[in-house]
């Protein structure tokens, strides 16, 4: 049975480790994305495109400068505030105040060998660099873990 003491709840999202923190940012697709990929929602990253649809900033897109996982934050390139001594800050945002309208489609881990589309429309491996650093290893000589196990 679990607390629904508010209390608990805030020092149980706290101390909670950052893979499991990893699930409070997944953020909903725009409609056209939502067809590509058949999925409702997925984690926001860095380089992916973003609106804004609440709050002040309400309208406003931009790309993903940065995630702070420990405060469940995203940070917006272009939208900022002045401080009061003059210097612009980033302007933090829940991720369930965005929806994500394009994503970084060059990340191999995010996709784990899925074809997914380029924007030009040619299917891409998202792991082609994982393959890549494969064959490099292979050429050099270097050898597996499993590979290791079978000399012993």
């Amino acid at each position: 049975m679990t607390s629904v003491k508010p209390g608990k709840q805030l020092d149980k999202g706290i101390s909670a480790p950052l893979h499991s923190l990893q699930k409070m940012f997944s953020v909903h697709l725009s409609k056209d994305l939502r067809k590509e990929l058949g999925k409702r929602a997925l984690e926001v990253r860095k380089e992916d495109t973003v609106k804004v649809v609440r709050g002040g900033f309400k309208g406003k897109t931009g790309k993903v400068a940065r995630v702070n996982r420990r405060k469940i934050q995203a940070f917006i390139e272009k939208l900022s505030r002045k401080k009061s001594d003059g210097t612009e800050v980033l302007v933090p945002f829940r991720p369930s105040n965005l929806v994500l309208i394009d994503i970084y489609r060059k990340d191999g881990r995010r996709f784990k060998g899925k074809k997914i589309k380029e924007k030009e429309g040619k299917d891409v491996a998202a792991t082609e660099k994982i393959g890549e650093k494969k064959k490099k290893a292979a050429e050099t000589g270097k050898k597996g873990k499993d590979e290791a196990k079978k000399k012993k």
